[in-house]
Protein backbone atom coordinates (compact mmCIF):
# COMPACT_ATOMS: atom_id res chain seq x y z
CA UNK A 1 0.00 0.00 0.00
CA UNK A 2 1.15 3.09 -0.91
CA UNK A 3 0.60 7.23 -2.43
CA UNK A 4 -1.34 5.93 -5.21
CA UNK A 5 -2.73 2.79 -3.67
CA UNK A 6 -6.79 3.35 -2.87
CA UNK A 7 -5.98 2.34 1.17
CA UNK A 8 -2.70 3.23 3.03
CA UNK A 9 -1.03 2.73 6.41
CA UNK A 10 0.45 6.23 7.06
CA UNK A 11 2.67 7.83 9.86
CA UNK A 12 3.09 11.28 9.91
CA UNK A 13 6.10 13.59 10.99
CA UNK A 14 7.13 16.87 11.89
CA UNK A 15 10.43 17.64 10.07
CA UNK A 16 12.30 19.33 12.56
CA UNK A 17 15.00 21.52 11.67
CA UNK A 18 15.89 24.27 8.50
CA UNK A 19 17.58 23.03 5.14
CA UNK A 20 19.92 24.89 3.67
CA UNK A 21 19.43 27.33 0.68
CA UNK A 22 18.79 26.69 -2.13
CA UNK A 23 16.28 24.63 -0.33
CA UNK A 24 15.40 22.16 -3.90
CA UNK A 25 18.86 22.13 -4.47
CA UNK A 26 19.67 21.17 -0.87
CA UNK A 27 16.32 18.35 -1.34
CA UNK A 28 18.31 17.38 -4.81
CA UNK A 29 21.78 16.96 -3.27
CA UNK A 30 20.33 14.58 -0.34
CA UNK A 31 18.65 12.27 -2.84
CA UNK A 32 20.90 11.71 -5.19
CA UNK A 33 23.42 11.32 -2.56
CA UNK A 34 21.76 8.21 -0.94
CA UNK A 35 19.97 6.99 -4.25
CA UNK A 36 19.73 3.24 -4.08
CA UNK A 37 21.38 2.67 -6.78
CA UNK A 38 24.61 3.74 -5.32
CA UNK A 39 24.47 1.20 -2.52
CA UNK A 40 25.13 -2.19 -1.80
CA UNK A 41 27.36 -4.99 -2.87
CA UNK A 42 26.64 -9.17 -3.90
CA UNK A 43 27.46 -9.97 -0.13
CA UNK A 44 25.86 -7.23 1.41
CA UNK A 45 22.75 -8.58 3.09
CA UNK A 46 20.49 -5.03 3.44
CA UNK A 47 20.79 -1.76 0.95
CA UNK A 48 18.35 1.30 2.40
CA UNK A 49 18.56 4.19 -0.10
CA UNK A 50 16.05 6.71 -2.00
CA UNK A 51 14.19 6.13 -5.34
CA UNK A 52 11.60 7.71 -7.54
CA UNK A 53 8.08 7.09 -7.01
CA UNK A 54 7.10 6.25 -10.68
CA UNK A 55 10.11 3.98 -11.41
CA UNK A 56 11.27 2.82 -7.75
CA UNK A 57 13.26 -0.41 -9.61
CA UNK A 58 15.27 2.31 -11.88
CA UNK A 59 15.46 5.45 -9.70
CA UNK A 60 15.81 8.79 -11.55
CA UNK A 61 15.95 11.60 -9.04
CA UNK A 62 17.82 13.90 -11.15
CA UNK A 63 16.57 17.16 -12.16
CA UNK A 64 13.00 17.80 -10.51
CA UNK A 65 11.23 14.57 -11.26
CA UNK A 66 10.70 14.16 -7.37
CA UNK A 67 8.50 18.09 -7.22
CA UNK A 68 4.35 17.91 -7.62
CA UNK A 69 3.59 20.97 -6.70
CA UNK A 70 4.17 22.27 -2.92
CA UNK A 71 5.02 18.83 -2.46
CA UNK A 72 8.53 16.49 -2.88
CA UNK A 73 7.38 13.17 -3.90
CA UNK A 74 9.81 10.32 -3.66
CA UNK A 75 10.36 6.51 -2.26
CA UNK A 76 12.32 5.28 0.22
CA UNK A 77 13.29 1.61 -1.03
CA UNK A 78 14.91 -1.43 1.45
CA UNK A 79 16.73 -4.08 -0.22
CA UNK A 80 17.14 -7.26 1.78
CA UNK A 81 18.42 -10.55 1.25
CA UNK A 82 17.26 -13.14 3.60
CA UNK A 83 18.81 -17.11 3.82
CA UNK A 84 17.18 -20.12 4.57
CA UNK A 85 17.88 -20.77 8.19
CA UNK A 86 17.71 -24.81 6.91
CA UNK A 87 20.71 -23.96 3.59
CA UNK A 88 22.98 -22.65 6.12
CA UNK A 89 22.97 -25.12 8.44
CA UNK A 90 23.49 -27.59 5.41
CA UNK A 91 26.35 -25.78 4.08
CA UNK A 92 27.56 -25.46 6.89
CA UNK A 93 27.52 -29.29 8.05
CA UNK A 94 29.15 -29.75 4.63
CA UNK A 95 31.49 -27.87 4.75
CA UNK A 96 32.90 -28.70 8.26
CA UNK A 97 32.87 -32.47 7.53
CA UNK A 98 35.22 -31.70 4.79
CA UNK A 99 37.24 -29.44 7.09
CA UNK A 100 37.28 -32.29 9.44
CA UNK A 101 38.40 -34.75 6.96
CA UNK A 102 41.58 -32.44 5.63
CA UNK A 103 42.83 -31.96 8.81
CA UNK A 104 42.29 -35.79 9.87
CA UNK A 105 40.43 -34.55 13.05
CA UNK A 106 37.01 -35.52 14.58
CA UNK A 107 36.08 -32.08 16.05
CA UNK A 108 36.83 -28.57 15.08
CA UNK A 109 36.90 -25.56 17.85
CA UNK A 110 34.34 -23.06 18.37
CA UNK A 111 36.49 -20.19 16.29
CA UNK A 112 37.26 -22.73 13.57
CA UNK A 113 33.04 -23.20 13.59
CA UNK A 114 32.29 -19.47 13.79
CA UNK A 115 35.11 -18.84 10.62
CA UNK A 116 32.87 -21.68 8.60
CA UNK A 117 29.81 -20.09 9.09
CA UNK A 118 30.34 -16.86 8.18
CA UNK A 119 32.55 -17.80 5.33
CA UNK A 120 28.88 -19.54 3.91
CA UNK A 121 26.86 -16.85 4.34
CA UNK A 122 28.78 -14.71 2.50
CA UNK A 123 29.15 -16.79 -0.10
CA UNK A 124 25.31 -17.60 -0.15
CA UNK A 125 24.66 -13.60 0.29
CA UNK A 126 26.63 -13.46 -2.95
CA UNK A 127 24.65 -15.43 -4.71
CA UNK A 128 20.62 -14.88 -3.43
CA UNK A 129 18.93 -12.10 -5.27
CA UNK A 130 17.81 -9.16 -2.43
CA UNK A 131 13.87 -8.40 -2.00
CA UNK A 132 12.88 -4.83 -2.82
CA UNK A 133 10.51 -3.35 -0.28
CA UNK A 134 9.14 0.17 -1.32
CA UNK A 135 7.51 3.26 0.80
CA UNK A 136 6.25 6.01 -0.35
CA UNK A 137 6.85 9.59 1.10
CA UNK A 138 4.68 12.44 0.72
CA UNK A 139 6.86 15.75 2.13
CA UNK A 140 5.22 19.21 2.44
CA UNK A 141 8.47 21.38 2.69
CA UNK A 142 6.39 25.02 3.39
CA UNK A 143 4.70 22.95 6.27
CA UNK A 144 7.28 21.10 7.68
CA UNK A 145 5.07 18.02 7.27
CA UNK A 146 6.16 14.81 6.52
CA UNK A 147 3.96 11.17 5.66
CA UNK A 148 5.52 8.17 5.49
CA UNK A 149 3.46 5.30 3.75
CA UNK A 150 3.98 2.69 6.33
CA UNK A 151 3.73 2.04 10.15
CA UNK A 152 5.88 -0.44 10.33
CA UNK A 153 8.48 0.41 12.89
CA UNK A 154 11.51 -0.84 11.06
CA UNK A 155 11.05 0.91 8.52
CA UNK A 156 10.39 4.29 10.12
CA UNK A 157 13.73 3.71 12.13
CA UNK A 158 15.37 3.27 8.67
CA UNK A 159 13.71 6.35 7.31
CA UNK A 160 14.67 8.86 10.09
CA UNK A 161 18.24 7.69 10.02
CA UNK A 162 18.28 7.82 6.36
CA UNK A 163 16.28 11.57 6.72
CA UNK A 164 18.97 12.70 8.70
CA UNK A 165 21.97 11.73 6.97
CA UNK A 166 20.38 12.85 3.92
CA UNK A 167 19.00 16.29 4.60
CA UNK A 168 20.40 17.39 8.11
CA UNK A 169 16.96 17.47 9.49
CA UNK A 170 15.64 15.31 11.57
CA UNK A 171 11.63 13.71 12.00
CA UNK A 172 9.80 13.99 14.66
CA UNK A 173 6.87 11.18 14.69
CA UNK A 174 3.70 12.76 15.15
CA UNK A 175 0.81 11.15 17.35
CA UNK A 176 -1.51 12.75 19.94
CA UNK A 177 0.87 13.19 22.51
CA UNK A 178 3.65 14.80 20.49
CA UNK A 179 1.10 16.97 18.53
CA UNK A 180 -0.92 17.98 21.39
CA UNK A 181 3.04 19.14 22.82
CA UNK A 182 3.86 20.53 19.86
CA UNK A 183 1.13 22.44 18.12
CA UNK A 184 -1.32 22.95 20.87
CA UNK A 185 0.37 25.87 22.34
CA UNK A 186 0.16 24.04 25.89
CA UNK A 187 1.62 25.97 29.34
CA UNK A 188 3.76 24.19 31.59
CA UNK A 189 0.93 23.12 33.84
CA UNK A 190 -1.00 22.11 30.36
CA UNK A 191 2.16 19.56 29.44
CA UNK A 192 2.67 18.59 33.25
CA UNK A 193 -0.99 17.26 33.13
CA UNK A 194 -0.16 15.69 29.64
CA UNK A 195 2.20 13.83 30.47
CA UNK A 196 0.19 12.08 33.43
CA UNK A 197 -2.65 11.46 30.93
CA UNK A 198 -2.78 7.16 29.81
CA UNK A 199 -4.83 5.71 27.25
CA UNK A 200 -8.73 4.73 28.01
CA UNK A 201 -10.12 1.98 27.10
CA UNK A 202 -12.90 2.01 25.13
CA UNK A 203 -13.84 -1.92 25.16
CA UNK A 204 -14.86 -4.39 27.91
Amino acid sequence: MGLLSSSAAVTRYLVNGKLEDPVLETIRNGLEKRTIMEYGSESQEKAVGWTSLERPYLPDLSGSSFVVGPHIVFSLRIDKKTLPSKVVKMQCTIDMERRKAETGRDFLSKEEKKQIREHVELVLYSRIPATPNVYDILWNVEENMLWLFSTQGAVKEELEALFFESFGVSLIPLFPFTEAELTCGLGESDLDRLSTVSPALFVE
